[in-house]
């Protein structure tokens, strides 16, 4: 069957159920059916419901790359917010680094926290080795901002490029800033002990910004 061109698939993906829309995103999913990407890209960037975007993301990753990737380059490009979002997410689920081009310095600091975050965790999967470095710089310049989550999700990130990102850090725990160099002493923690508790690494790096090292042990 063309899903493509049926209307109760279609249908059934826009539908006012959640259950319904997730039943449909599974059975777009299972046929893998590259006719129905466009329809499923473009109900990424309006549906409401997380876990049917995750599972519209899953259903994307049956596909073939060549046929997805492009979708979703345009669509990180969108001014709507959720659009850039999911895409980036779906790319970093891909894992095409083709579409490495695409994680531009303006997504890594998008006005739309959602999207930043997602524009982090696509980056550090698709960067090039060469490219590392100089990733770890950008998303270091925004240590100490934001937040839990937020901040969280940037020691994640950070974290997850490895040791590149030990000279950043020596740097950020020189910072002027006591935010920034106690968010940089928390993602030391985390990416030396990836399973150290974040909020009790961010308490421990707060006393030793504000007492010095010492003081605080």
């Amino acid at each position: 069957m063309n899903h493509n061109s049926d209307p109760r698939l279609l249908a059934a993906l826009a539908a006012g159920d959640s259950s319904t829309r997730l039943e449909a995103a599974l059975a777009a999913g299972t046929h893998a059916d590259p006719g129905l990407a466009d329809a499923l890209v473009g109900r990424c960037a309006v549906e409401p419901d997380f876990f049917v975007r995750d599972m519209l993301t899953w259903a994307l990753t049956r596909l073939p790359a060549a046929t997805v990737v492009p979708l979703l380059l345009v669509e990180v490009r969108s001014e709507h917010a959720q659009a850039r979002s999911q895409a980036l997410h779906t790319l970093s689920k891909i894992g095409d680094r083709a579409a490495w081009p695409a994680i531009t310095p303006a997504l890594l600091d998008d006005a739309d926290e959602e999207v930043k975050r997602s524009a982090w965790r696509a980056a550090v999967i698709l960067v090039p080795d060469g490219d590392r470095e100089e990733l770890a710089a950008l998303l270091a310049a925004q240590l100490g901002r934001g937040d839990r989550d937020t901040r969280l999700s940037l020691s994640r990130a950070l974290a997850a490029l490895g040791d590149v990102i030990e000279p950043v850090l020596r740097a950020a725990l020189a910072a002027a800033d006591p935010a920034v160099r106690a968010h940089a002493r928390a993602t030391e923690q985390l990416l030396h002990d990836p399973d150290a508790g974040f909020d009790l690494a961010v308490d421990q790096a707060k006393r030793v910004a504000a007492l010095g090292p010492e003081r605080a042990c």
